[in-house]
């Protein structure tokens, strides 16, 4: 099964219906669903059984060999699964038809099928032949998603916000706020100075993160005046590319298919992880390292260029925690650590009421750190602070205290939210219609969600707990 799931999530078709059937909305989640049952359906939909089968080849379709398929990501893929089943039944429910009309103009109307601004079906032809697509799944597929854009249609238009919600969140975005901030990396800093035996001893309680793992490949680049003595990507040659792929999968060595396919000298290397060359992109290097020993043979694809690839070795070594590199990443680790312990005390007097303005100003005496004072004037104003900064002072009310921070807390402010001015606006004022579509978006977000809820009333689901934690074991 883990040969079949390689070789699908390698494939052109599987990139295409990727972009095609893209899932443009659910928010369903797992939830308590979990039951036992049969051995091979995997989710109930009311009376509707779900093999296993069928969702491996929805999980081919939607992730690709450089990803790292784990418990979590499997249930994510489940649950929208779940919701593409769901929209699919709705689909057909409210029988939604499309006309062979609208699917010729949906086709007519698509860029990478015009030249000169004119539909030309030579560069449609050689889009499915380039994609080992052929007209009718194609054209079905479009036929499935537009029917799923017009069910979203459906159910998300003709929704008006009224003018107290354009309002409100017209002042949301535009109300100026007077804050003032005590960076507090300022304020750490005799906290965050640590000794070589803190890092030594860091380096020890985590020695694993500091492996070098080096791979040895043998690769071959696979090209089409190689394999069909032409540079064009003919249909015979993404066939030629299916069929080594097959032979990989049926155990054939490196020597046995260049010796069929009558391929160029195999050239070999050493990668590091992380590291980077002129040969391979990262995504290329991240499938060489996910490459399983029992299965040393794969077909790499990186946008128009193909290897195989066979893994030759594997090799581990520590770093020495003398080293440079070494050294500043544990001191980067450090920092952070003693930053989020320094930030999780003040977070916790803050939010037990027991640090308030005047220990504010106090703390900036202390730390002998000055405090800034300065206007905001929108949610977008980033010519102070950092825009995710700026949202999470936005978060917070008038006469507040609170800390902001970046994801990796680079930046640290200690702020105080003195004075929020609201902003107000009129039905005739310029900028009207812009609010009024945002204020729209976001009650078609909340329609959807309110959707969702009565689809999962409506369609009763259970979820085959058995079946789905054997997929995860067959997949680690």
């Amino acid at each position: 099964m883990l040969s079949s799931i390689r070789k699908f999530s390698n494939s052109i078709t599987a990139k295409i219906f990727l972009a095609i059937i893209a899932i443009p909305f659910i928010f369903w989640g797992m939830g308590d669903v979990f039951s036992s049952g049969s051995k091979n359906t995997l989710v109930k939909i009311g009376k509707e059984k779900i093999s296993k089968q069928e969702f491996i080849k929805f999980l081919n379709i939607y992730t690709n060999s450089g990803v790292n398929i784990n418990d979590e990501t499997i249930e994510d893929l489940l649950s929208n699964f779940i919701g593409f089943k769901l929209i699919s039944k709705e689909v057909e429910s409210l029988d939604i038809v499309l006309t062979d009309i609208s699917l010729k103009r949906i086709i007519k109307n698509e860029k990478k099928f015009t030249k000169n601004n004119i539909f030309s079906r030579v560069e449609y032809e050689k889009f499915l032949i380039k994609n080992s697509l052929n007209a009718v799944s194609f054209e079905k597929n479009i036929l499935e998603q537009e029917k799923k854009n017009h069910l979203l249609s459906f159910v998300g238009n003709g929704f008006y916000p009224s003018e107290f919600l354009v309002a409100e969140d017209y002042n949301k975005i535009n109300q100026k706020r007077y804050i003032q901030t005590i960076n507090l990396n300022k304020a750490f800093v005799k906290d965050l100075e640590f000794s070589d035996k803190d890092i030594k001893k860091y380096f020890e309680n985590n020695k694993e993160n500091y492996k070098s793992i080096l791979k040895s490949i043998d690769y071959i680049k696979l090209e089409p005046k190689v394999l069909t003595n032409t540079d064009e990507f003919t249909n015979m040659f993404f066939t030629k590319i299916d069929e080594i792929d097959d032979l990989i999968i049926e155990g054939n060595s490196l020597s046995e298919i260049a010796k069929k396919y009558n391929l160029p000298e195999r050239s070999s290397l050493k990668i590091e992880k992380f590291s980077k060359n002129n040969i391979f992109s990262t995504e290329v290097i991240q499938n060489i390292f996910n490459i399983n020993e029992s299965e040393p043979i794969v077909l790499v694809q990186d946008k128009d260029l193909y290897f195989v690839i066979n893994l030759i070795k594997t090799e581990t070594t520590y770093k020495k925690y003398t080293s440079n590199l070494v050294k500043k990443d544990i001191l980067n680790n450090l920092v952070k650590q003693k930053k989020m312990k320094l930030i999780s005390k003040l977070i916790e007097s803050i939010n037990e009421k027991k640090f308030n303005k005047l220990d504010f100003d106090k703390f900036s005496n202390e730390k002998n750190v000055e405090i800034s004072k300065f206007k905001i004037n929108n949610l977008y104003d980033t010519e102070k602070l950092k825009q995710n900064i700026v949202l999470q002072i936005y978060s917070y009310p008038e006469k507040k205290i609170g800390i902001a921070a970046d994801a990796n807390v680079d930046e640290i402010y200690l702020l105080y939210v003195d004075k929020v001015t609201s902003a107000e606006i009129g039905k005739n004022d310029e900028d009207y219609e812009k609010y009024f579509n945002i204020s729209k978006a976001r009650l078609t977000k909340n329609v959807y969600a309110t959707y969702d809820k009565y689809l999962k009333e409506k369609y009763k689901i259970s979820i085959n707990n058995k079946v789905l934690n054997s997929i995860k074991n067959e997949l680690k």
